[in-house]
């Protein structure tokens, strides 16, 4: 860290009589695209910015960021801001947040800002362009006049992975960040607990935790445990073996790789973003290998008992490697009788039905697939109740609000909270977009900001909106008919449709006629060209729901 740094690193702010906007932009009442913004006065700091992927209401989306109408609004505000860990929902939507804002400074720690690095290359963002600044586990950082962070460890399923506490005006703000309190973690470092129990005897203003596994009782299984059984599983495996798990999880990467080292087997990864991490983690020693990675075309005389392939699509992914294998359409290799497919994860909500269809054709082809819950291989990188509860004792806040779930995981955090000893004096649940006001006497909603989902459609980023969802979504139950009028010399109609009906002669012809019948009432009355497409916009809606039961997406085209 330069002199520079660590000169702004002194201090802690002075506290006066104003107050701090706590402003979730993502990531609250939902999994995924996290954003935060605090503001005191006329500074603002910002907290990662992730990305979420679209669901089925959501169709042809690429991905999904935080609107930052806010921050555009208020950008001479922004000071500075911190990445707590590398995964896809908190750093994801940077190529598409940073370049559009001030260059200020962005701090996070070596795995992350090497993640990040990365993905700025991948999206043609000049690294110059952004100042990122590396910073310890442990660090502290002060940012403009009023925000002074200092960060501390939380184990999660990726290393480097930070809490921090903020020191403001207006008191402390303690922000888990994504955690789970792993006795055994893969690398050997625990949770910082200290931190939060220091902060907690001289005073907690604000907890913001972890939501995820609130309806979890008990605790969260740990790393190790789930590499013990994985390794049992994969010792009894005499064929192939290929392992899916998610590409981020590098604490599961690493334990895989140990384990066929162990057992004897050439490890093969397939799948761009698992490389991506895996190379990144092992250049920046998060990660090491006992004998290289090999390819699938340099496997030569190896047994089949001798190879392993960690391969990404673990969560039914269209284009994934599983994906491909289990439609036996990947180029290279084919699934066969003998193999074993083991699936290390859980399906995000969401992602149950394409999962499940993935598990039906690897059964079909007829090779062994192992998966949760009947075999315990995979843990949640999330704490839970108990977990949930013994952060909150430490930090005894004043006022509490759950973070990173949806309102049911939230509501049940804020219900945790209430059986502590000394409970927060009041719990908010808030949503995307709420100002959040704080100070020493009070937690309250004051107002809100826009927020809500910035989609990513090829190229295009926010110019696709919840309106052409919703035609989409027409398009895709109803299908869709195009009306085309030509006005001059004579009146003349045109139908194409699509997704919609199979080819019907008789209802084109009734459609086209409803349709002319519009038209020439419309021309003996000199209507415009406006009204005379609503018109026959209108007859023809009405005719076909009634004709047909169905409301396709309908196009009226006027050609004067």
């Amino acid at each position: 860290m330069t002199k520079q740094d660590s000169s702004q690193q002194e201090g802690k702010p002075d506290v006066s009589q104003g107050h701090l906007e706590v402003i979730p932009l993502g990531g609250m009442g939902e999994i995924g695209k996290n954003m935060f913004a605090y503001r005191y006065g006329d500074e603002i700091m910002v907290v990662d910015g992730g990305l979420a992927f679209p669901d089925s209401l959501q169709p042809g989306v690429d991905l999904i960021v935080p609107r930052i109408d806010y921050l555009l609004q208020n950008a001479g505000l922004i000071k500075g801001w911190i990445l707590t860990h590398g995964h896809e929902d908190h750093i994801g939507g940077l190529p598409y947040i940073l370049p559009r804002l001030p260059r200020v400074p962005v701090y996070g720690a070596r795995l992350t800002l090497g993640l990040v690095r990365e993905k700025l290359s991948e999206y043609g963002v000049k690294e110059a362009d952004i100042d990122l600044r590396e910073t310890a586990v442990n660090a502290t950082v002060r940012i403009g006049k009023h925000f002074v962070v200092e960060f501390f460890r939380m184990t999660h399923s990726i290393p480097d992975n930070l809490g921090y506490i903020l020191h403001t005006p207006v008191g402390q703000v303690i922000h888990t960040g994504d955690f789970k309190l792993d006795a055994h973690p893969t690398d050997g470092q625990p949770s910082d607990l200290h931190r939060i129990e220091a902060a907690g005897d001289s005073g907690v203003l604000l907890l913001i935790s972890d939501s995820t596994n609130a309806e979890r009782p008990g605790t969260t299984t740990s790393e190790a445990e789930v590499a013990q059984n994985l390794e049992a599983l994969i010792a009894s495996c005499r064929g192939r073996v290929f392992v899916s798990t998610f590409a981020s999880q590098v604490h599961r990467l690493q334990n895989i790789v140990r384990i066929a080292e162990r057992q004897g087997r050439r490890v093969i990864m397939e799948g761009r973003s698992m490389l991506k991490y895996a190379q990144i983690a092992s250049e920046l020693g998060y990660m090491e290998f006992q004998n290289p990675l090999i390819t699938t075309d340099e496997i030569g005389d190896l047994q089949d008992s001798q190879i392993l392939y960690l391969c990404t699509g673990s969560q039914g992914q269209p284009m994934s490697v599983l994906s491909r294998l289990a439609l036996g359409m990947h180029a290279k290799i084919a699934l066969k009788r003998g193999d074993s497919v083991v699936l290390s994860s859980n399906p995000i909500p969401g992602n149950e039905e394409a999962v499940n269809t993935i598990v039906n054709k690897l059964y079909e082809i007829g090779v062994d697939v192992f998966y949760p819950p009947a075999y315990k291989i995979h843990a949640s990188g999330h704490g839970s109740q108990e977990e949930l509860l013994t952060v909150l004792r430490l930090a005894r806040p004043k006022f509490f609000l759950p973070w990173h779930g949806e309102p049911r995981h939230q509501i049940n955090h804020a219900r945790i909270a209430q059986t502590i000893p000394q409970p927060p004096r009041r719990t908010l649940v808030a949503k995307n977009g709420d100002v959040v006001r704080l100070t020493p006497d009070e937690f309250k909603v004051t107002g809100t900001v826009p927020a809500g989902a910035m989609y990513v459609d090829g190229l295009g980023v926010g110019d696709v909106g919840d309106d052409i969802m919703l035609e989409r979504i027409g398009m895709s139950q109803e299908g869709v008919m195009v009306v085309t009028a030509l006005l001059h010399p004579t009146p003349h109609v045109d139908i194409v449709s699509r997704g919609f009906v199979k080819p019907n002669r008789e209802l084109d012809a009734q459609v086209r006629k409803v349709a002319l019948d519009s038209l020439e009432a419309g021309l003996r009355e000199k209507k415009r060209t406006e009204d005379l497409r609503d018109d026959m916009y209108g007859a023809v809606r009405r005719f076909v729901r009634k004709a047909t039961g169905r409301n396709p997406v309908l196009i009226p085209l006027l050609v004067d």
